[in-house]
């Protein structure tokens, strides 16, 4: 047995000792799906390569025209201060935030006291990852909500595996609604006037996406464009389980972004911003990283902060291949920037990405904070809130 076979049978066996977060259940779901896809995508590539005439539109042209960024054009950042390889302190602070009073139970119904602004979402869970509570909302008044105005059902998909309604990315950026996938329907709530709008769909709907005026709502076999002002909604030729949540600053016609693969095929993908149509690949690449760093594979939502993308990952570090980490992505070149080693002692899928703060930090679940701050230009990395279990939803 080589060294690399002895690493897999470790991974394995710890992994058979650390309990799964229920919350990436259905990423490895949609793993699976999506290797199915490919593998049948590649036959029917193969099939028109075959055919000698679809070879000069399937290369790129010899000179091709440049690929508008994701973003709108940032200013680049100070140079960084911290390596490129990051780990948390052993003993997190928690300095004062507006987020932590998501531990507060709610003093108020929001049919009662709409918001201005949600700060945040957040569901309560049981130990078997089911809704223990209503949905609190946490206004920018500091004031915590209860969500009264609908009943939301556990999302499912057609197996029955279930989950609840409350994931990253339902709130809106702007913090002015909130959009649930429910099977058959997406339910909108504008919770600065706390009123519900249902939209009739077909299917088993899971997760949502906030793309500038449309909400993205898919499951496993389809995805939906929503018009978030007039409710019209057609079919887009993107997946909700790879989908980058865009940055609410761009533009709407901003590239859509995705990612799919393993380790060495590890990919970004450029869609049209309407239609979802390929415009452009990169490989995503480690170079900066020290040996033997490198990311096996994404999982969770990722998230656009103009040409930066943050993403939560299994990486392989000096101890073990299948550590749990985080990354920090040039959106453009798809070069690992920045990452997070967050060791083995940790349970499968513990640290999903939730997004980023208005001062370039990313945020994310991090025991024994429920949430974190991390800066990936200092490695600077504070708690926010201790010990609450459930799924937070945060603005942009």
């Amino acid at each position: 047995m080589n060294e690399q076979d002895l690493r897999r049978l470790l991974t394995v066996t710890a992994e058979d000792v650390l309990p799964s977060q229920p919350a990436t259940a259905g990423w490895e779901r949609a793993r699976r799906t999506r290797r199915t896809r490919r593998a049948v995508a590649v036959v029917a590539v193969a099939v028109l390569l075959a055919g000698g005439g679809t070879v000069a539109a399937l290369r790129p042209p010899a000179d091709p025209a440049p690929v508008p960024p994701v973003g709108p054009t940032v200013t680049p950042a100070d140079p960084t201060h911290a390596g490129p390889v990051q780990k948390p302190p052993a003993e997190l602070t928690y300095p004062p935030d507006p987020l932590a009073k998501l531990g507060d139970p709610a003093t108020v119904p929001l049919s009662e006291r709409p918001v201005q602004r949600a700060l945040a979402l957040f569901q309560p869970v049981d130990e078997e990852y089911h809704a223990d509570g209503p949905v609190r909302v946490l206004g920018n008044d500091g004031v915590v909500r209860s969500l009264d105005v609908v009943t939301l059902a556990p999302t499912r998909d057609a197996s029955g595996n279930e989950a609840p309604a409350l994931k990253p990315g339902v709130l809106s950026p702007d913090g002015r609604s909130a959009a649930f996938a429910q099977t058959k329907e997406l339910v909108m709530i504008d919770l600065t006037t706390a009123t519900v709008r249902r939209i009739p769909l077909d299917g088993y709907l899971e997760l949502v996406v906030w793309a500038n005026d449309r909400v993205l709502v898919g499951g496993d076999d389809r995805t939906y464009a929503v018009d978030r002002v007039t409710g019209a909604a057609s079919t887009i030729d993107v997946s909700t389980w790879e989908l980058i949540a865009p940055d609410p600053a761009a533009g709407r016609e901003a590239p859509l972004i995705d990612m799919y693969g393993e380790r060495t095929s590890l990919t970004l993908r450029s869609r049209t911003a309407r239609e979802g149509e390929l415009r452009s690949e990169q490989p995503v690449t480690g170079s900066a990283l020290p040996s033997p760093y490198q990311v096996n594979e994404f999982y969770g939502r990722g998230w656009l902060h103009g040409e930066r993308l943050a993403r939560a990952a299994w990486i392989t570090n000096s101890e073990i291949d299948g550590a749990e980490g985080a990354a920090v992505l040039d959106a453009r070149t798809g070069a690992v920037l920045h990452l997070l080693d967050l060791g083995r002692d940790r349970s499968k899928g513990c640290c999903e990405v939730l997004g980023w703060d208005n001062k370039g930090a990313v945020l994310l679940r991090l025991a024994p904070a429920a949430l974190a701050r991390w800066h990936p230009e200092t490695g600077e990395i504070t708690g926010i809130v201790r010990d609450l279990r459930g799924v937070f939803a945060l603005a942009g």
